[in-house]
């Protein structure tokens, strides 16, 4: 599985990094999850510059792709030639956002009507964009889900890999990064937030994951 983590300046640490860090314990499955950006290089809102590991196109190929938020989305939003390169495919890919990033899932026509979450400062501009939002942490809709606050990166996270993987790899992960004392709360927590959301049928990434015993 390559999983394209959309990381624009600006970024929120958290978003990104927590998102990556948790969906790359299964890289003896074969799993990457990659920092994929517009230019070689990107600051993050506290001023961390890291180098691109693919560039934004990468995101058109790749299984998953998550788009993390940032203090300048809603520049990339109202940008046409930018969000132009973003090109995703539900019928094939898992696509999760986070916070601002629910603001250009609205902006590429990926939400539509249905109900979305996100971060109480970019929720006046998803309404805006004519998308509903939840007081909720997590919503999925078949292959397109949407997280609100920066540490609902591991509910992303948590869903991505129940999806394309399987629940005991999701709660493996989980429970290796949860803290100590607090692990079987976390993944607890984690679970009951994402399973709701898991579709019966797996998506055709998912079912080759399983045959090749990935």
């Amino acid at each position: 599985m390559q999983i394209a983590v959309l990381t624009f300046d600006g970024f929120n640490e958290l978003d990104s990094f927590v998102a990556a860090a948790i969906l790359n314990r299964l890289k003896a499955k074969g799993w990457a999850a990659h920092i994929t950006s517009p230019t070689p290089e990107v600051t993050s809102l506290n001023g961390v510059t890291v180098h691109r590991q693919r560039p934004l196109e990468f995101a058109a190929e790749a299984d998953a792709v998550l788009i993390g938020s940032g203090v300048r989305t809603r520049q990339i939003a109202a940008d046409p030639a930018m969000l132009a390169r973003i090109r995703l495919d539900p019928a094939r890919q898992l696509i999760g956002a986070q916070c601002s990033g629910t603001l250009l899932l609205a902006k590429l026509g990926l939400i539509g009507a249905l109900p979305a979450c996100t971060d109480l400062t970019t929720k006046p501009w998803v309404i805006e964009a004519g998308v509903e939002v939840l007081d909720a942490p997590f919503v999925a809709h078949g292959n397109v889900a949407t997280a609100g606050g920066c540490l609902a990166s591991q509910y992303l996270a948590t869903w991505m890999i129940a999806r394309l993987a399987s629940l005991a790899d999701a709660e493996q992960a989980m429970h290796y990064v949860a803290p100590v004392g607090e692990k079987e709360a976390y993944v607890a927590r984690a679970l009951a937030v994402v399973t709701p959301f898991l579709a019966d049928d797996l998506i055709p990434g998912a079912r080759m994951a399983q045959a090749a015993g990935t």
